[in-house]
């Protein structure tokens, strides 16, 4: 279980910084990117071939907030396959927030998510049931302690793959109003809003305003090339129109 970590700013004096952790947890079925997800905020980085987390593994992310407010997130990255593992409740247990992750062009893992959120209320006891040992986080009537629960957050990985969308962001919307979730689409692989993401919920947890100006300079740009392929016509009288190649274009997408 490794520990990464990547910082923005370089600060030699760290230790005498005053840096607010808080603990993430990142949920989901195996193969929808959450491994990816991490990586690419952490390290930057996409990795095209897909290793299966087993277990746990852990990630650092340092951020400066406005203000300079420096806030570390912990993310708890656990495998999809621990779902009905013993140690799940423990895991969740104690979390700042929850990060339930999709894949946008598989329906099923959308759907799963209600049994990933399942666990999360079972963990803070806020379903009658007992989460980390006997207590459970729950309050003197049974019932799970509101501020003791996460900030939640829904998550759709694979925007870069658009054209494969099986899950429609009307459906994802709805299910997060439904639940009182933050809502976001990302891509790991382009980086498309990772970051802006995490710099909205790290600035949830701290409880610090996240101006706009701010939240564009985290919204990465991606750049897509537009080529124009040469055209043949079998329909035009004495037979094929001559061939041609136009320049390349390119669009922003943002």
């Amino acid at each position: 279980m490794a520990e990464r970590k990547r910082t923005e700013s370089d600060s030699s004096d760290s230790d005498e910084e005053d840096v607010r952790q808080f603990k993430i947890i990142v949920l989901g079925d195996g193969a929808v990117g959450k491994t990816s997800i991490a990586n690419r905020l952490v390290d930057d980085q996409f990795n095209q071939s897909y290793k299966q987390t087993i277990g746990l593994d852990f990630f650092l992310k340092e951020i400066t907030l406005p203000g300079d407010v420096k806030v570390a997130l912990q993310l708890w990255d656990i495998g999809g396959q621990t779902i009905g593992g013993k140690m799940i409740n423990t895991y969740i247990y104690g979390a700042a927030a929850v990060v339930l992750c999709y894949d946008i062009t598989n329906a099923e893992s959308f759907e799963n998510l209600e049994d990933w959120y399942r666990k999360v209320k079972q963990s803070f006891g806020k379903d009658g049931k007992s989460g980390k040992g006997e207590k459970g986080g729950k309050d003197s009537d049974g019932e799970g302690s509101d501020s003791d629960f996460p900030l939640c957050c829904l998550m759709g990985n694979k925007m870069d793959l658009g054209h494969l969308r099986a899950v429609k962001e009307s459906r994802s919307a709805k299910f997060a109003v439904e639940n009182n979730f933050l809502n976001y689409q990302v891509s790991a692989k382009s980086g498309d809003k990772v970051n802006l993401a995490f710099h909205q919920i790290g600035a949830a947890l701290a409880k610090v305003m996240l101006p706009m100006s701010e939240q564009d300079r985290q919204t990465t740009i991606v750049t897509a090339g537009v080529t124009n392929y040469q055209r043949h016509d079998t329909s035009v009288e004495g037979g094929v129109v001559p061939e041609y190649t136009k320049p390349k274009g390119s669009c922003r997408i943002s």
